[in-house]
């Protein structure tokens, strides 16, 4: 990835914004235009052990935790704990995140499968075969339970929009929170891709394994099956979304035993 440069000649690396200022017109206002943040999307190739993966349009921010997170979500990486060292490569075509892992952890078959261009608004991207896109869930990281009530539920989506910096900018980008059993948020994570804020959430989960106490998933999306596979292997009690999930959603987290729920009229808590 990269621009070939004249020989002797070095590369300038691009500065990494999440947001970049527009000149954009409102048409009840003035004719002067205003000024507005743009939430940024920039191809990031993941790597492990300098092979390409998969390459994904995401936000550039916390791109440690993305890598990690997709690279485990995805069954590319099967112990997170033999992830030595995660390198971080800006080019002017984007940029690299090269994982360095033990090869024993290393899935090639999931690798293969991925290799293949990701876009931020698809989950399915980077895959070729129907079998790879009709996964099942991982083993979960943890194997817990807990009751979640809805006076959990509720404080976290009333918590939710204040930890978004990002989204308060440009009003353009999802959120994946990771939340107390009484509803405290602990992080939250942003991009345009609602799978890339989910694989952001996890990667965090997985580097600092002092946070991996028993919680839930908060998000900003509607809830599809590949974000219930994702939070099935972060070994989440609960998945909940600000919209419904979709029918084979349920069925994924049936057969994963774990409970979703999302804002119903009036801010109600739907479960399922």
């Amino acid at each position: 990835m990269g621009e070939k440069l004249p020989q002797g000649t070095q590369p300038t690396p691009p500065v990494r914004r999440s947001a970049v200022e527009r000149a954009v017109r409102f048409a009840e206002s003035t004719p002067q235009p205003a000024i507005w943040q743009v939430a940024a999307e920039v191809a990031v190739e993941l790597d492990v052990n300098g092979v390409p993966v998969t390459v994904t349009m995401a936000t550039p921010a916390d791109l440690e935790d993305l890598a990690v997170g997709l690279a485990y979500t995805e069954g590319v990486v099967t112990d997170p704990a033999a992830i030595e060292t995660i390198s971080v490569i800006d080019s002017l075509d984007g940029v690299v995140v090269d994982l360095t892992v033990a090869d024993a952890a290393v899935n090639d078959n999931a690798r293969r499968a991925r290799l293949l261009e990701g876009r931020s608004g698809c989950g399915l991207c980077g895959v070729d075969t129907l079998a790879a896109a009709m996964r099942r869930p991982l083993p979960r990281l943890v194997q817990e339970t807990a009751e979640i009530s809805n006076a959990s539920l509720q404080a976290a989506f009333a918590a939710l929009p204040a930890p978004q910096p990002l989204n308060q900018l440009t009003h353009s980008v999802h959120a994946a929170a990771w939340c107390t059993l009484s509803g405290e948020i602990i992080c939250v994570r942003e991009d345009v891709g609602r799978h890339n804020a989910l694989d952001k959430l996890a990667g965090w989960l997985l580097r600092d394994p002092a946070q991996r106490a028993t919680g839930f998933v908060v998000l900003s999306s509607r809830l599809s099956f590949e974000l219930v596979c994702k939070a099935a292997a972060m070994g989440a009690v609960l998945l909940a979304a600000v919209s419904a999930p979709t029918a084979l959603a349920l069925e994924i987290a049936a057969n994963a035993e774990l409970p979703l729920a999302c804002l119903g009229p009036g801010n109600s808590i739907a479960r399922f």
